[in-house]
């Protein structure tokens, strides 16, 4: 993974996935998973697809290919510093599988999380069930035998459904879903729905989101894996912030390994809100 401790740039490609660098678990599998699914005719062409509903219909921040990309980006750093950090996963072992098979389940169920919006933004999460349903059952059979891609299904849809509904994670792999989804927050997020004069509370506190970076709580002197800093130009950005991350962190097992501080650096000298610690 790579850091970068600058403001977030337009397309937000901060700390990228690398298959190439050496992580705090096994990433064979992954790296050859992520090889398909990345490249996949009908993937590509429903994350693309997935965002003429909230976005061209509704007016809402992006969820096409560059949220699921950030997404992705942020899941598998998020669940590398949680190792790193010495937490346990339950999701692949409950199920009998091996830790190698725990980043499988992150990386497919942040790729496809959102693709229910190509049926409808509202209740996305449950139209998203058995189109990746139906990828999964297409994927899967290249890399596992009958029985563990059944129990690789079942997880990366338990995440999928979590991740935006009442419904609570029971794993630690559907939380980190839940959460890496609420750190999809800068303001290139809200580009499209701003540019087309759109002033909601959700585009403009996105528009206040400068940069939001992972890193490892530890180098910090933190007593949790991961901190989360999070630059904003201004108090809008609060609504991001004490909202909807706050949100999607609670109940998502991951409440006690996670510290968000989010700092306002507008520099205005009249500022309502400095600070923000979760």
């Amino acid at each position: 993974m790579s850091d970068s401790d600058g403001p977030a740039t337009e397309d937000r490609g901060m700390q990228e996935y690398d298959p190439d660098a050496t992580h705090a678990f096994p990433d064979e599998k992954l790296n050859d998973v992520l090889g398909v699914l990345t490249n996949d005719p009908e993937v590509v062409a429903l994350l693309d697809a997935q965002n003429v509903n909230p976005v061209t219909r509704k007016g809402y921040n992006d969820h096409g290919a560059k949220h699921i990309e950030i997404v992705r980006n942020r899941a598998l750093r998020l669940y590398d510093l949680l190792k790193r950090g010495g937490v346990e996963f339950n999701g692949a072992a409950d199920q009998g599988l091996a830790e190698a098979d725990e980043p499988v389940i992150v990386a497919l169920a942040a790729t496809l999380h959102d693709i229910g919006h190509v049926v409808h933004r509202d209740d996305h999460a449950y139209w998203s069930i058995p189109l990746a349903a139906d990828i999964l059952d297409r994927l899967l059979p290249e890399f596992y035998d009958t029985a563990d891609a059944v129990r690789v299904k079942a997880e990366v849809l338990h995440a999928i459904l979590c991740h935006h509904t009442e419904e609570k994670p029971l794993t630690v792999e559907a939380g980190v879903i839940r959460v890496a989804d609420g750190l999809d927050m800068e303001r290139g997020r809200s580009r499209i729905p701003y540019e087309r004069g759109g002033r909601g509370i959700n585009t403009i506190s996105s528009q206040a989101i400068e940069s939001v970076t992972l890193r490892d709580g530890r180098d910090k002197d933190e007593d949790v894996p991961v901190l989360v800093e999070i630059r904003m130009r201004n108090a809008a950005g609060v609504y991001q912030v004490d909202s909807l991350l706050k949100e999607k962190l609670e109940e998502s097992m991951l409440e006690e390994e996670i510290r968000i501080v989010a700092m306002n650096v507008g520099g205005d000298g009249n500022q309502l809100v400095e600070r923000i610690e979760l």
